[in-house]
């Protein structure tokens, strides 16, 4: 090649690369993520800020997740909203805040005497979960993912001891989703606040006790300073996935690496996040203990009786519910825990059991 053509050539080349690269500049979406979290909250508030930074790295900084932590662009419980009108591009919290959107929601998150973490990924994977969260949250304009699991929850602070099902009565207690209609069932007066306001709350007698997350969250939280007895299991929330809800009309704008880009962080983090909790949570609880003077206890078995009780009618309401798409999640939902349920008191709980007698815990 003739020196003035290779020059030309690379003239041109140069040229190409010039135009192409305010091209590429264009192609990078500014996303807001909204949470339902204080920033850096212990559990949620982590997991929140992990998701925005794995799509923003997964995507090669195609999508810019910027994380607004509760109160900073829209209220916590607001970003349900935000997302399916557009102010924001996706958030992060739970199911159980959606309630008043639709009973069927609750489901996705937890259930009395449901699904533990893993089943509860394996109801969406593999019992036809998914599609059906993906047709409630349609209805809202918003695409649906569980990214996290809080673990087993626990059944809550209580500023005195509870000797049985009827010192629940009157109880004013903190708690969401569908505990909180097993406990409106069982006598108690539930209330739904974030978990900085419970402290409040209890502080001042407002609440007689309330359950937010388990040992890890609520130690940062200082529950521990206002009410010492420390209640389980937390048969109201088995488990409580967390997740992200993208705006509909964002998503589907995305082309197809970046949709996968968008499942892939959020189904990656799923068991990180879940892991995470049932390491810190066991660390946490050991210091509650020693060091803060926690009272663990189990509830009396009446409580877990009359609890059990109460979470059946829970459950029957919903499969009688008017909203036929409520009626079908709560049946796919049922059939996925009663398919499960009797392998796990040979696998999991056996082993568990088993363990727990050999080593002396």
């Amino acid at each position: 090649m003739e020196r003035r053509t290779f020059l030309k050539a690379g003239a041109i080349g140069t040229a190409a690369t010039a135009l192409a690269s305010p091209a590429i500049a264009q192609d990078i979406r500014q996303w807001k993520m909204v949470t339902a979290w204080p920033k850096n909250l212990p559990g949620p508030g982590v997991a929140a800020q992990m998701l925005a930074d794995r799509i923003t790295t997964l995507s090669g900084g195609r999508i810019d997740v910027r994380l607004f932590p509760a109160g900073e662009l829209v209220p916590g419980r607001g970003v349900f909203d935000a997302v399916s009108e557009g102010t924001a591009e996706l958030y992060h919290a739970v199911p159980a805040y959606w309630g008043s959107k639709s009973k069927g929601i609750l489901l996705f998150g937890s259930q009395p005497f449901g699904l533990r973490a893993d089943e509860q990924f394996g109801w969406m994977l593999h019992g036809g979960g998914q599609a059906l969260y993906d047709e409630m949250y349609g209805r809202f304009g918003i695409k649906p993912f569980l990214c996290g699991n809080s673990g087993p929850q626990w059944g809550g602070w209580f500023r005195n001891e509870i000797a049985s099902a009827e010192d629940l009565k009157g109880m004013k207690f903190r708690t969401t989703g569908l505990a909180s209609e097993m406990a409106t069932k069982l006598g108690m007066a539930a209330e739904a606040m974030s978990g900085p306001a419970m402290f409040q709350a209890l502080q001042t007698g407002a609440l007689d006790a309330g359950e937010f997350i388990g040992p890890w969250t609520d130690s940062a939280l200082g529950y521990y300073q206002v009410a010492k007895n420390y209640y389980w299991p937390g048969v109201g929330e088995p488990s409580s996935a967390e997740e992200c809800g993208v705006n509909a009309e964002a998503f589907n704008a995305l082309p197809d690496d970046l949709k996968a880009v968008v499942q892939t962080a959020c189904d990656s983090l799923y068991t990180q996040v879940w892991t995470e909790y049932t390491t810190k949570h066991a660390q946490a609880l050991r210091a509650l203990q020693a060091e803060q003077g926690v009272q663990v206890k189990m509830f009396p078995e009446d409580v877990i009786t009359a609890s059990g009780n109460a979470a059946a009618e829970v459950i029957d309401e919903l499969r009688q519910d008017d909203d036929e798409l409520v009626a079908r999640i709560t049946e796919s939902f049922v059939s996925y825990r009663d398919s499960v349920g009797p392998y796990m008191v040979f696998a999991d709980n056996g082993q568990m059991n088993a363990r727990a007698a050999v080593m002396g815990y």
